[in-house]
């Protein structure tokens, strides 16, 4: 005899952020259906009635009316995106949750939804939690409770509502060298869809995305945005629904076989990290700003200002030799320096990226005696030293792979695909990762190492486990897992995640780690924009962002000290080249920049970011307080000017009710123009101790005044309120 249809009585679970709410409404036998996600609503707000009571039945259409739920099913009358795509050998391929019991765990902030399929034999947990950042947390636990395996094929993370007025999304493609790059898509009846099945988070598919409503701006307007913590493969949808909303899944890719459950066994996804905002793309970006942060694991609990860091790579690439790279370290020190990193070519025969990855001992021809004379030179000149590692890789001609040939990822009968002349090792079987962890630990527990820079640089393909089973999940699971041993063992450790620069950026890698390599292009016109798109979702401290040489190694422009240092100045400033070879006026001015950062370094990595655009092509940020009553304007020029007169900036975060004295902000030591054509009384004003006094309301309205200036500069103003 078939199940009756649900008919329980429904009731509401309401969840309050500080400025957001979401509204489930719950009955006995059937999974919740989503009522509202929004701005906050009244206390002991809720709907008026069912919502089933509120809709008539179309025509030609099934006799029940099936709304979107927390965790839709297929094969039962709902015929969009499924949350659930499983089945045993062809059978249960159909599901429909038959109980659904609430488990509080904060009142208004957090629960657990228990859904039982008592037909098909799955239970499934949807944890929700809406945060005082108004940040959504959704992660679901799928438990197949039937005496034969179950294979899932998609588990969505979440399944969130969106807003019939939702009208565009902005996406991030990209490549090496050139990540973020925003997409903009219209939203309509058509799916829209974007999937990485590189084994990483990858370059080119961002595992996330902004939902922008009428009107919506950087400042002000309803927006959503929504990202998946995970570290491998993945896919979201957003897809219109009949009663004119649309809904938005995000989840794990499972390649086939990774979701085949055993009976009693479990398959928990990754996290949706998700928000609303009223206040625009600004508003969004700080209720993840302020999320991740209150994540981050710290050394010691607590973020330390973000040293200025000196990475060795396009200094030197392969070629470091102890004395090269002590004289490097002298001259770095001299600038202002902070953190010593020695990239590839230090360990055991490195000379080129041909050989020797999974070889992790100092190479016996470049450093006889070991890493230890070089550390003591580093840190005796009062800088922390740091380490390159890239622990998932093993290239052919290596001692490792030459011991252990079926550590590496590989499929039987399939060639092995090289990238970069290397290969993944399998750091899912316990003795590779093992190894891994002696080699590193054995460094770190001999020498005074207060930093790893953990690269990953290749795409996953023959993917194959030991079994013969795909093992994207694995790899990923596993590369979590000795990140968390490696810092149990070693607490004061700090580690970089870097995938070839951007490949590996999301908040589950954040749990583990404190700074990310955001692109290996560091021309500073190309970081404008990666820049941006990262800042979305991301705060400026954990953004590595490093001065580097002119031309850029990347692509051949130059562009002056002064751009290039600006540019790098809000994220976690570094430095990328052989400080031994600027000239004297150049390493005076290096330094100087380095001190501006310094100086500015705290208000730069706490508080607010907002981003913006002003006219004749200016890009600018501010970083201050949450009352914009201290903030640091950064206005950049990229392209040259096609007006005579540079149009004011408007500054709508800033109190209109105050005034604020304004100050530029310049390294010690910097000349500035002079001559009417050059600058003008305002600017003037500005680079005087008590420099000028403005009203918030006109600055908010009419703007600040910018100057004229050439392509490839940058204005940098101090904003403080009265």
């Amino acid at each position: 005899m078939n199940a009756p249809l649900p008919n329980s009585p429904a009731q509401y679970a309401v969840l309050h952020g500080r400025a957001t709410s979401l509204v489930l409404e719950v009955h006995a036998d059937e999974a919740p259906l989503w009522r509202y996600w929004g701005p906050r609503l009244p206390e002991g707000a809720a709907p008026f009635m069912p919502l089933r009571d509120t809709r008539s039945l179309p025509s030609f259409n099934l006799d029940f009316d099936q709304p979107l739920t927390v965790a839709p099913t297929s094969g039962v009358g709902w015929f969009g995106q499924s949350a659930l795509l499983a089945h045993r050998e062809g059978r249960d391929f159909a599901q429909a949750f038959t109980q659904c019991e609430l488990e509080w765990v904060t009142p208004q902030r957090a629960l657990k939804v228990h859904l039982t399929d008592s037909v098909a034999a799955l239970r499934l947990t949807v944890n929700l939690s809406l945060d005082e950042h108004d940040v959504l947390l959704v992660q679901s636990t799928l438990t197949n409770t039937g005496t034969a395996p179950l294979d899932v094929q998609w588990l969505a993370a979440g399944t969130l509502p969106l807003p019939g007025q939702a009208r565009e999304v902005r996406s991030y493609a990209g490549q090496h060298m050139h990540e973020f790059m925003l997409q903009v898509d219209a939203l309509s009846r058509s799916q829209w869809r974007r999937e990485n099945r590189r084994g990483r988070t990858s370059h080119d598919c961002f595992p996330g995305a902004v939902v922008t409503t009428p009107g919506a701006t950087e400042h002000a307007g309803l927006v959503y945005g929504a990202h998946l913590a995970w570290s491998g493969n993945h896919a979201q949808t957003i897809e219109w629904l009949h009663d004119g909303q649309y809904q938005w899944q995000q989840g794990e890719w499972l390649a086939p076989g990774e979701g085949l459950l055993a009976p009693g066994a479990t398959l928990t996804t990754p996290e949706v990290v998700a928000s609303c905002s009223a206040q625009g793309l600004n508003g969004l970006a700080a209720n993840f700003h302020a999320e991740l942060r209150a994540r981050l694991n710290w050394p010691g609990g607590a973020m330390r200002a973000r040293p200025v860091h000196l990475n060795t790579w396009e200094g030197f690439y392969f070629d470091v030799y102890p004395e090269k790279v002590k004289e490097l370290a002298t001259a770095a020190a001299k600038v202002g320096i902070e953190r010593f990193v020695l990239d590839d070519g230090w360990f055991h025969g490195r000379h080129d990226d041909t050989s020797s990855l999974g070889d992790w001992w100092p190479d016996e021809t470049k450093f006889p005696k070991g890493l230890g004379d070089l550390i003591a030179h580093v840190r005796g000149l009062g800088m922390g030293f740091g380490l390159w590692f890239e622990p998932e890789m093993v290239n052919p001609n290596s001692e490792l792979f030459r011991a252990h040939p079926d550590w590496a990822l590989q499929v039987a009968g399939r060639p092995l695909l090289t990238a970069r002349n290397q290969l993944v090792l399998d750091i899912s079987r316990p003795e590779a990762s093992d190894y891994l962890f002696e080699k590193i630990s054995a460094l770190l527990g001999a020498h005074p190492i207060e930093y790893i820079k953990w690269d990953h640089n290749r795409d996953l393909t023959s993917a194959g486990l030991a079994n013969g089973s795909a093992g994207y999940r694995a790899q990923v699971l596993a590369a979590y897992a000795l990140f968390a041993r490696l810092r149990a063992a070693h607490p004061s450790v700090e580690i970089e995640s870097c995938s070839g620069g951007g490949g590996r950026i999301d908040f589950a890698v954040l749990r583990h780690t404190h700074r990310v390599w955001t692109s290996d292009n560091i021309d500073a016109l190309s970081r404008l924009a990666i820049q941006r798109g990262f800042l979305q979702f991301f705060p400026p401290e954990v953004m590595g962002a490093h001065v580097g040489t002119a031309p850029a190694h990347s692509t051949g422009r130059s562009q002056a000290m002064a751009f290039r240092a600006t540019v790098a100045l809000p994220g976690h400033l570094g430095v990328e080249l052989d400080v031994r070879h600027l000239g004297e006026a150049e390493t005076r001015e290096l330094q100087g920049w380095i001190a501006i950062y310094k100086q500015w370094r705290d208000r730069l990595h706490h508080g607010r970011v907002w981003l913006g655009q002003g006219g004749d092509g200016l890009l600018w940020q501010a970083h201050g307080d949450e009352a914009a009553s201290d903030v640091l304007l950064l206005a950049y020029r990229p392209v040259p000017s096609s007006h005579r007169y540079t149009p004011a900036l408007q500054l709508p975060m800033l109190d209109s009710s105050v005034r604020y004295r304004l100050r530029q902000v310049l390294p010690e030591g910097t000349v500035r123009p002079t001559g009417r054509h050059n600058t003008a009384p305002f600017f003037d004003a500005l680079n005087t101790p008590e420099g000028l006094v403005v009203d918030g309301a006109w600055l908010a309205q009419a703007g600040l005044p910018m100057p004229r200036v050439q392509a490839e500069t940058a204005f940098i103003v101090h904003l403080q309120k009265l």
